[in-house]
């Protein structure tokens, strides 16, 4: 669908609370609208936004994914986003993208986690929510009940425009309290609606459009006065007064549907192109120019710039760039500028896309969604600008992964294939990591959580045809020494030829943690030649690398070269390096070598009542509390805890909180390991080097 007019155009991010019917709601809204030609269902693995095989196989919304509805010579944008916690960050991605949330909330269920954690996404952005109660033909559902979940977690500003049409199965439609009409729907059908008599809501239609008469004028004096004068606003007065008021977040509309069987959807349609802003209508995006200045762009602007907001591998399609025009016009085959990198990007054809299947559209104007294939640079958060400009659009930081899995290849042969494989994955996913750990070896993966890894684990398999086995990660442990210490080391070996012989004496002491290596030559005269002094410290280094307790590196130390001595003929290199290990082993004997653990800053978001289980929790796992946090309803508990003790806290986290609480943690220090556990991490590491040997 070709727009040549930004006004035209409506942006939602559909977000909420997973098993809200989401991608339900818009396969309905499609099927509406003519896009479709069946009503697709998420049960039978045909949706147009949840087309990824884990999707299909697991049922549910694993990433953000695009559709349109054309509707009213309009065209809505639809981001459907995932709503398991895990997966929350596209969400947020979406919300950046787009202009209003259309806010999911379960008729049944009402206010969940991800309800509150995406209304706060949605208020950091300060971007309009419309609230659309999912499934109301569902058994128990309660449209009064779920509306005083909402009110009771998000204000009394939270106001229906819509009110229900029968209950549970019998939910059968909408009256609409804005035109004070009843729309009735055929269940299943195409959505189109009839106008009906329905005298037993006639009282509480006029109650609850009191209410909302009420409620509009509250937020505009002059309506305020129309109010008091008259007792009620126009439907005109009040349409306009309302779209007023979800602009600048002063009323929340509540909405209703039972969108996967076609019932309401006409109804949710009319409310987006109604009420909720245009691009021309949202805050501008904020970004930097080339010498370092704010700036902010719009839709109004002239001059082109588009935000990048993610990114799609298709093992047949290829690579699909998915980006927001935010200024300017975007035209097919046309070299622009990528701001971030400073480079030249050749734009071939555009796409207009439904789920992951795009059509050709010669241009985009300002605030249109679309996608362009095999972008050889720009990455998901990058600034698309025209040639000659350089603007980079703010972009947010991901949050850092909380949980890593190392993997290994069930195939000889197939590290390189797993190297290339998850470097696509992690440009479609920002929140997922991959890399080798400098330290132990391993290739990691690392995410939200458990869940999330054995995703990209699938993903590997179905798409690049790579199987891995998945392991807990190795605690990359370190060794230090707490006390000054001597060493000598001799190395003599005589042969029927040329000898060895080198001699050196060392003296080692304890750095400052993170202070590093040191080595100090401190030979006066001639005791050992300039250029054997490099091997020695060359052999301390690599004896160093392989430990003295159980074979981690030892760190934060430094080494004085006191004295030595040397044969005219049998010194050498290598004769040094062998006598500078063996001094480092016998200064270790007595430097009270002792083994140092990784420490990670962990942050918990979680309410109130679970505050007492996580503290308990964390003591046990030998964490120090850093503080608590109000952060709106939630509380942030912030504290350091050892690695070791933090890989299997997702599930316990999830256990104790009913799956209401989420965490992040990054590398925070290093610190000794308390005596009574070092014994047994001793005993395991040299048990796994004899074993491997």
């Amino acid at each position: 669908m070709q727009v040549e007019s930004s006004d035209l155009l409506r942006n939602v991010a559909v977000v909420g609370h997973n098993d809200t019917g989401k991608t339900s709601l818009l396969s309905g809204l499609l099927y509406t609208s003519g896009v479709s030609s069946r009503l697709n269902r998420v049960e039978d693995g045909n949706t147009v936004t949840d087309f990824d095989a884990e999707e299909i196989s697991r049922g549910m919304s694993i990433g953000l994914a695009p559709c349109f509805v054309p509707w009213r010579k309009h065209k809505i944008n639809f981001l459907d986003c995932p709503g398991l916690g895990g997966f929350l960050t596209d969400s947020r991605i979406a919300l950046r993208a787009t202009d209003a949330a259309l806010l999911c909330v379960h008729a049944v269920a009402g206010v969940q986690v991800s309800t509150e954690r995406v209304w706060q996404f949605a208020s950091e952005l300060g971007l309009p929510v419309a609230i659309h109660l999912t499934k109301m033909d569902r058994e128990n559902a309660d449209f009064e009940r779920a509306l005083g979940t909402l009110r009771e977690t998000f204000g009394r500003t939270v106001t229906p425009i819509q009110v229900p049409l029968g209950s549970e199965g019998g939910f059968r439609g909408v009256a609409d309290l804005i035109g004070r009409r009843v729309l009735e729907f055929e269940r299943d059908g195409k959505g189109e609606a009839r106008t009906v008599e329905a005298p037993e809501l006639a009282e509480k239609i006029a109650a609850w459009r009191s209410q909302l008469d009420e409620a509009v004028a509250e937020t505009d004096d002059k309506l305020m006065e129309t109010f008091f004068e008259q007792g009620k606003l126009s439907d005109d007065q009040l349409l306009a007064g309302l779209k007023r008021a979800i602009r600048k977040r002063a009323i929340f509309p509540v909405t209703c549907s039972a969108g996967g069987h076609s019932i309401g959807n006409s109804a949710l349609l009319d409310s987006i192109v109604d009420l909720l802003p245009s691009p021309l209508e949202r805050s501008p995006y904020a970004g930097t120019d080339q010498s370092g200045e704010r700036l902010e762009l719009g839709a109004s602007d002239e001059q082109f710039a588009a935000l990048v907001f993610k990114t799609l591998h298709d093992p047949y399609s290829g690579k699909i760039t998915i980006f927001r025009v935010i200024s300017g016009t975007l035209d097919a085959d046309t070299t622009y500028h990528n701001s971030n990198r400073d480079i030249e990007e050749r734009l071939g054809h555009i796409l207009l896309l439904q789920g992951k299947q795009g059509a050709n559209t010669p241009r985009l104007v300002a605030g249109d969604i679309g996608g362009v294939a095999k972008l050889k640079h720009t990455l998901t958060g990058e600034t698309l600008c025209a040639k000659g400009r350089s603007v980079v659009l703010d972009w947010f930081k991901i949050p850092e992964p909380a949980m890593s899995f190392a993997i290994e290849p069930k195939a000889k042969g197939d590290e390189e294939r797993i190297g290339d494989a998850a470097h696509k994955l992690v440009e479609e996913d920002p929140t997922l990591r991959a890399g080798r750990d400098a330290q132990t070896g391993e290739y990691l993966f690392s995410g939200t959580g458990q869940l999330h890894v054995e995703i990209a684990v699938a993903r590997l398999k179905a798409r690049y045809k790579v199987e891995v086995i998945l392991h807990p990660p190795k605690v990359p442990y370190l060794e230090t020494i707490r006390k000054p210490a001597d060493g000598h080391g001799r190395h003599k070996k005589q042969t029927g030829g040329r000898g060895q012989f080198a001699d050196c004496k060392i003296r080692v002491e304890p750095q400052p943690r993170g202070g590093g290596f040191e080595f100090a030559d401190e030979i006066f005269g001639g005791a050992i030649p300039h250029n054997f002094r490099p091997a020695v410290e060359k052999g301390i280094v690599e004896a160093a690398e392989r430990g003295f307790l159980a074979g981690f590196p030892m760190v934060d130390f430094r080494v004085r070269l006191k004295d030595g001595q040397y044969h005219d003929v049998d010194s050498s290199e290598i004769a040094f390096k062998i006598a500078g290990s063996l001094a480092f082993k016998d200064a270790m004997a007595s430097a009270g070598a002792t083994l140092l653990e990784p420490v990670m800053h962990v942050e918990i978001t979680t309410t109130e009542e679970f505050l007492g289980d996580i503290m308990g929790d964390l003591s046990h796992r030998r964490g120090k509390p850093q503080g608590v946090e109000a952060s709106g309803q939630y509380q942030l508990v912030k504290a350091v805890v050892p690695m070791s003790e933090m890989l299997n806290f997702a599930p316990a986290l999830r256990s104790m909180t009913q799956g209401r609480s989420t965490f992040s943690m990054e590398f925070s220090h290093y610190e000794e390991v308390p005596r009574n556990l070092q014994e047994k991490i001793v005993a395991e590491a040299r048990a796994a080097t004899t074993t491997e040997a």
